[in-house]
């Protein structure tokens, strides 16, 4: 059976956890992609890919299995998804196929025609952003963090990293969003827009059990476009709340990971210590 749409959203949305602060502010609008018609690929594609298709799943490649089915490498939102097709094209499963060691038998196409190039693509988007370094620049890893000035959970992950940042082994590059209080904006502006970002940064984050740093009256209009920028991006990335990370791990391979990372999962994003 074809998973309805609200199944399908359920796979492509990451659930918020408690290290994460929720979105407060009115949601940013993005337009709506228009319809479009079916490619002649499409057109010949099997009727329950096409039903997944409208669905909202994206499809970016196909590969052969032991089974005689064909695997589909997809993706809801920005989580890889396999989907296996029945030699008839009516029916599919969605999820893991493993065989008899437990090896994920798609695992390796998922990460080469999806995961691979939608984490290279979200790498760019956010090197591309608005950002305030915090860390030295030629440390050997950089990890992106979608952040909020009143986030508490944003601040507890500026102070867990300080080793790492302190030891000149990771530059943290902040993407400021104002989604979680009435006045994150205008503090998130007052950083910006300061003769030195990233002093303006730690000011907020070293004192910020005593209120942080202090907002500005008003957002600049060019520090609100950047604000909205940096909200859509992360929308677009799928976090629904801060902080929201982004880094290559040890291998290189772009990864997410939505609110405060916990236990060893702290060194697998900040790498060895």
């Amino acid at each position: 059976m074809i998973r309805p749409r609200s199944m399908l959203f359920l796979l492509a949305t990451a659930a918020l956890v408690p290290a994460a602060c929720a979105r407060d502010a009115e949601p940013a609008k993005a337009q709506a992609p228009a319809a479009s018609a079916a490619t002649p690929g499409q057109a010949n594609e099997p009727e329950v890919i096409r039903t997944l298709r409208t669905q909202g799943v994206e499809f970016m490649g196909t590969f052969e299995t032991p089974l005689g089915l064909t695997g589909y490498a997809g993706a809801a939102g920005q989580q890889p998804l396999a989907v296996y097709v029945s030699k008839d094209g009516q029916y599919a499963v969605v999820g893991t196929l493993v065989n008899a060691k437990g090896e994920d038998i798609g695992a390796g196409k998922l990460k080469e025609l999806v995961s691979g190039p939608m984490g290279a693509q979200a790498w760019s988007k956010v090197e591309a952003s608005h950002w305030v370094a915090d860390g030295k620049a030629d440390a050997p890893r950089v990890i992106y963090a979608f952040s909020d000035p009143n986030c508490p959970y944003c601040n507890h992950f500026w102070e867990a990293a300080r080793p790492w940042v302190e030891a000149g082994k990771v530059q943290i590059r902040e993407i400021l969003v104002g989604v979680i209080r009435q006045d994150s904006a205008n503090k998130a502006a007052a950083i910006l827009a300061a003769a030195s970002p990233e002093q303006a940064l730690l000011e907020n984050e070293r004192n910020f059990a005593k209120g942080g740093i202090k907002p500005l009256a008003s957002v600049p209009a060019e520090v609100q476009a950047q604000l909205r920028a940096n909200e859509m991006l992360m929308m677009e990335l799928g976090f629904q709340g801060t902080p929201g990370i982004v880094f290559k791990d040890a291998d290189g391979t772009v990864q997410m990971r939505s609110g405060l990372p916990q236990g060893a999962d702290l060194q697998t994003v900040l790498g060895p210590r």
